[in-house]
Protein backbone atom coordinates (compact mmCIF):
# COMPACT_ATOMS: atom_id res chain seq x y z
CA UNK A 1 0.00 0.00 0.00
CA UNK A 2 3.26 2.32 1.01
CA UNK A 3 4.30 1.77 -2.42
CA UNK A 4 1.25 2.16 -4.39
CA UNK A 5 0.68 5.30 -3.01
CA UNK A 6 4.81 6.74 -3.30
CA UNK A 7 4.42 5.74 -6.83
CA UNK A 8 0.97 7.70 -7.26
CA UNK A 9 2.87 10.59 -5.87
CA UNK A 10 5.41 10.34 -7.90
CA UNK A 11 3.63 10.14 -10.98
CA UNK A 12 1.42 13.36 -10.00
CA UNK A 13 5.39 14.86 -9.86
CA UNK A 14 6.14 13.88 -13.09
CA UNK A 15 3.00 14.98 -14.79
CA UNK A 16 3.46 18.44 -13.33
CA UNK A 17 6.85 19.29 -14.19
CA UNK A 18 8.39 20.26 -17.50
CA UNK A 19 10.26 17.53 -20.07
CA UNK A 20 13.84 18.86 -21.41
CA UNK A 21 15.75 16.67 -23.59
CA UNK A 22 13.23 13.52 -23.59
CA UNK A 23 13.43 13.35 -19.57
CA UNK A 24 11.50 14.42 -16.59
CA UNK A 25 13.15 17.38 -14.92
CA UNK A 26 11.72 17.10 -11.53
CA UNK A 27 12.53 19.35 -9.34
CA UNK A 28 14.81 18.54 -6.48
CA UNK A 29 12.86 19.81 -3.19
CA UNK A 30 9.69 17.94 -4.88
CA UNK A 31 11.92 14.61 -5.47
CA UNK A 32 13.36 14.99 -1.94
CA UNK A 33 9.99 15.46 -0.13
CA UNK A 34 8.45 12.23 -2.27
CA UNK A 35 11.50 10.27 -0.88
CA UNK A 36 10.59 11.57 2.73
CA UNK A 37 7.04 10.43 2.26
CA UNK A 38 7.36 7.38 1.13
CA UNK A 39 10.30 6.31 3.95
CA UNK A 40 9.62 7.82 7.12
CA UNK A 41 7.39 5.68 9.46
CA UNK A 42 4.85 7.38 12.01
CA UNK A 43 5.86 4.32 14.64
CA UNK A 44 8.68 4.21 16.63
CA UNK A 45 11.75 2.20 15.66
CA UNK A 46 12.30 -0.36 18.85
CA UNK A 47 15.67 -0.61 17.08
CA UNK A 48 17.11 2.76 17.08
CA UNK A 49 19.49 2.40 19.67
CA UNK A 50 20.05 -1.47 19.79
CA UNK A 51 23.82 -0.62 18.58
CA UNK A 52 24.63 1.55 20.91
CA UNK A 53 22.94 -0.52 24.11
CA UNK A 54 24.93 -3.56 22.83
CA UNK A 55 28.41 -1.10 23.14
CA UNK A 56 27.28 -0.47 26.93
CA UNK A 57 26.51 -3.77 27.71
CA UNK A 58 30.18 -5.09 26.53
CA UNK A 59 31.88 -2.40 28.02
CA UNK A 60 29.76 -2.49 31.42
CA UNK A 61 30.65 -5.88 31.43
CA UNK A 62 34.66 -5.53 30.88
CA UNK A 63 34.73 -2.55 33.63
CA UNK A 64 32.75 -4.50 35.84
CA UNK A 65 35.46 -7.29 35.30
CA UNK A 66 38.27 -5.40 35.41
CA UNK A 67 36.88 -3.79 38.81
CA UNK A 68 36.42 -7.04 40.23
CA UNK A 69 40.08 -7.83 39.70
CA UNK A 70 41.32 -4.39 41.31
CA UNK A 71 39.47 -5.42 44.58
CA UNK A 72 40.91 -8.57 44.37
CA UNK A 73 44.37 -7.10 43.88
CA UNK A 74 45.17 -8.57 40.53
CA UNK A 75 45.73 -5.18 38.91
CA UNK A 76 47.92 -3.66 41.55
CA UNK A 77 50.29 -6.15 41.30
CA UNK A 78 50.11 -5.98 37.87
CA UNK A 79 51.61 -2.24 38.02
CA UNK A 80 53.67 -3.64 41.00
CA UNK A 81 55.61 -6.10 39.12
CA UNK A 82 56.07 -4.26 35.94
CA UNK A 83 59.03 -1.75 36.18
CA UNK A 84 58.61 -0.13 32.72
CA UNK A 85 55.12 0.86 33.18
CA UNK A 86 54.74 -0.34 30.04
CA UNK A 87 51.36 -2.08 31.01
CA UNK A 88 49.68 1.57 31.87
CA UNK A 89 50.76 2.42 28.41
CA UNK A 90 48.80 -0.32 26.95
CA UNK A 91 45.48 0.70 29.17
CA UNK A 92 46.05 4.09 27.93
CA UNK A 93 45.96 3.41 24.17
CA UNK A 94 43.38 0.97 24.37
CA UNK A 95 41.03 3.71 26.81
CA UNK A 96 42.07 6.02 23.58
CA UNK A 97 41.21 3.16 20.99
CA UNK A 98 37.69 2.31 22.99
CA UNK A 99 36.79 6.25 23.36
CA UNK A 100 37.27 6.61 19.49
CA UNK A 101 35.17 3.61 18.69
CA UNK A 102 32.37 4.61 21.14
CA UNK A 103 32.21 8.03 19.13
CA UNK A 104 32.09 5.93 15.63
CA UNK A 105 29.67 3.73 17.03
CA UNK A 106 27.80 6.57 18.10
CA UNK A 107 27.66 8.16 14.13
CA UNK A 108 27.25 5.12 12.97
CA UNK A 109 24.11 4.83 15.25
CA UNK A 110 22.37 7.90 14.02
CA UNK A 111 22.79 7.22 10.24
CA UNK A 112 21.47 4.14 10.47
CA UNK A 113 18.32 6.11 12.43
CA UNK A 114 18.39 8.70 9.47
CA UNK A 115 18.44 5.85 6.59
CA UNK A 116 15.39 4.48 8.53
CA UNK A 117 13.83 8.39 9.55
CA UNK A 118 14.73 9.94 5.98
CA UNK A 119 14.56 13.67 6.53
CA UNK A 120 16.02 15.49 2.86
CA UNK A 121 16.41 18.41 5.12
CA UNK A 122 18.78 17.03 7.77
CA UNK A 123 22.37 15.93 6.43
CA UNK A 124 23.38 12.63 6.38
CA UNK A 125 25.31 9.60 4.81
CA UNK A 126 21.95 8.93 2.79
CA UNK A 127 21.55 11.88 1.58
CA UNK A 128 24.62 12.01 -0.46
CA UNK A 129 24.69 8.60 -1.26
CA UNK A 130 21.39 9.87 -3.07
CA UNK A 131 22.62 12.76 -4.53
CA UNK A 132 25.56 11.35 -5.88
CA UNK A 133 23.13 7.41 -7.63
CA UNK A 134 20.23 10.64 -8.92
CA UNK A 135 20.32 10.07 -12.36
CA UNK A 136 23.06 6.90 -12.38
CA UNK A 137 22.29 3.82 -14.43
CA UNK A 138 22.86 1.10 -12.76
CA UNK A 139 26.21 0.49 -13.83
CA UNK A 140 26.85 3.63 -12.10
CA UNK A 141 24.93 3.13 -9.00
CA UNK A 142 27.69 -0.12 -8.85
CA UNK A 143 30.40 1.87 -8.68
CA UNK A 144 29.83 4.21 -6.21
CA UNK A 145 27.94 1.63 -3.82
CA UNK A 146 31.78 0.50 -3.94
CA UNK A 147 33.49 3.20 -3.21
CA UNK A 148 30.56 3.98 -0.31
CA UNK A 149 31.48 0.42 0.84
CA UNK A 150 35.60 1.23 1.09
CA UNK A 151 35.26 4.65 2.34
CA UNK A 152 32.70 3.06 5.29
CA UNK A 153 34.83 0.01 6.00
CA UNK A 154 38.17 2.27 6.32
CA UNK A 155 36.31 4.23 8.18
CA UNK A 156 36.26 1.92 11.33
CA UNK A 157 39.48 -0.12 10.41
CA UNK A 158 41.65 2.43 12.99
CA UNK A 159 40.04 0.34 15.89
CA UNK A 160 41.13 -2.97 14.52
CA UNK A 161 45.25 -1.47 14.00
CA UNK A 162 44.42 -0.08 17.40
CA UNK A 163 43.54 -3.20 18.79
CA UNK A 164 46.49 -4.67 17.23
CA UNK A 165 48.82 -2.48 18.67
CA UNK A 166 47.66 -3.87 22.02
CA UNK A 167 49.33 -7.02 21.25
CA UNK A 168 52.64 -5.39 19.33
CA UNK A 169 53.03 -3.23 22.89
CA UNK A 170 52.49 -6.80 24.64
CA UNK A 171 55.25 -8.56 22.70
CA UNK A 172 57.84 -5.48 23.17
CA UNK A 173 56.98 -5.97 26.93
CA UNK A 174 57.84 -9.38 26.89
CA UNK A 175 61.22 -8.52 24.99
CA UNK A 176 61.91 -6.32 27.68
CA UNK A 177 61.29 -8.34 30.29
CA UNK A 178 63.11 -10.92 29.18
CA UNK A 179 66.15 -8.12 28.52
CA UNK A 180 65.41 -7.19 32.20
CA UNK A 181 65.77 -10.38 33.54
CA UNK A 182 68.77 -11.64 31.37
CA UNK A 183 70.87 -8.40 32.38
CA UNK A 184 70.98 -9.55 36.04
CA UNK A 185 72.73 -12.79 35.05
CA UNK A 186 76.23 -12.77 35.37
CA UNK A 187 78.06 -16.38 34.69
CA UNK A 188 80.99 -15.52 36.64
CA UNK A 189 79.64 -14.89 39.86
CA UNK A 190 77.04 -17.73 39.67
CA UNK A 191 79.27 -19.36 42.48
CA UNK A 192 79.15 -16.87 44.47
CA UNK A 193 76.42 -17.07 46.97
CA UNK A 194 75.95 -13.30 47.60
CA UNK A 195 75.55 -12.40 44.18
CA UNK A 196 73.10 -15.53 43.74
CA UNK A 197 70.09 -13.83 45.13
CA UNK A 198 70.47 -10.31 43.42
CA UNK A 199 70.67 -12.12 40.07
CA UNK A 200 67.29 -14.17 41.11
CA UNK A 201 65.32 -10.85 42.09
CA UNK A 202 66.41 -9.29 38.52
CA UNK A 203 65.79 -12.52 36.79
CA UNK A 204 61.87 -12.82 39.09
CA UNK A 205 61.59 -9.14 38.18
CA UNK A 206 62.10 -9.38 34.23
CA UNK A 207 59.92 -12.46 34.32
CA UNK A 208 57.09 -10.48 35.81
CA UNK A 209 56.90 -7.53 33.39
CA UNK A 210 57.59 -9.82 30.36
CA UNK A 211 54.70 -12.09 31.52
CA UNK A 212 52.47 -9.44 32.80
CA UNK A 213 52.88 -7.18 29.61
CA UNK A 214 51.91 -9.98 27.25
CA UNK A 215 48.67 -10.75 29.73
CA UNK A 216 47.52 -7.30 29.83
CA UNK A 217 48.00 -6.50 26.06
CA UNK A 218 46.21 -10.04 24.98
CA UNK A 219 43.54 -9.27 27.20
CA UNK A 220 42.73 -5.55 26.09
CA UNK A 221 42.92 -6.57 22.55
CA UNK A 222 40.21 -8.59 22.87
CA UNK A 223 38.14 -6.29 24.78
CA UNK A 224 38.87 -3.84 21.68
CA UNK A 225 38.35 -6.61 19.26
CA UNK A 226 34.71 -7.23 20.56
CA UNK A 227 34.39 -3.95 20.36
CA UNK A 228 35.42 -4.03 16.75
CA UNK A 229 33.45 -6.31 15.54
CA UNK A 230 29.99 -4.65 17.35
CA UNK A 231 30.79 -1.81 15.02
CA UNK A 232 31.66 -3.44 11.93
CA UNK A 233 28.69 -5.24 12.26
CA UNK A 234 26.79 -2.11 12.20
CA UNK A 235 29.24 -0.23 9.74
CA UNK A 236 27.90 -3.66 7.00
CA UNK A 237 23.99 -2.60 8.39
CA UNK A 238 24.45 1.13 7.21
CA UNK A 239 25.95 0.27 4.16
CA UNK A 240 23.53 -2.34 3.28
CA UNK A 241 20.60 0.11 4.36
CA UNK A 242 21.89 3.29 2.31
CA UNK A 243 22.35 0.33 -0.86
CA UNK A 244 18.74 -0.80 -0.65
CA UNK A 245 17.42 2.61 -0.07
CA UNK A 246 19.46 4.40 -2.91
CA UNK A 247 18.03 1.69 -5.25
CA UNK A 248 14.45 1.45 -3.81
CA UNK A 249 14.44 5.01 -4.91
CA UNK A 250 16.66 5.39 -7.95
CA UNK A 251 15.53 5.92 -11.25
CA UNK A 252 17.32 4.81 -14.63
Amino acid sequence: MADTAAKRVFSTIDATLPMSDGFGQRDTNNHLAWIAEASRTTKDDPYSFVLILRFALVNLLGFGLLAIAAMQGFVGQVMAADRTYLSAVIFIVFLGGLTICAWKMLRISRELNRVRNFDPLAPSKAAEYLAKIRGSRSAGRGVLADALRLKLSQNVAVIRQTAGSLVLLGLIGTVIGFIIALSGVDPETASDVSAVAPMISTLISGMSTALYTTLVGSILNIWLMVNYQLLASGTVKLITAIQEFGEQHARD
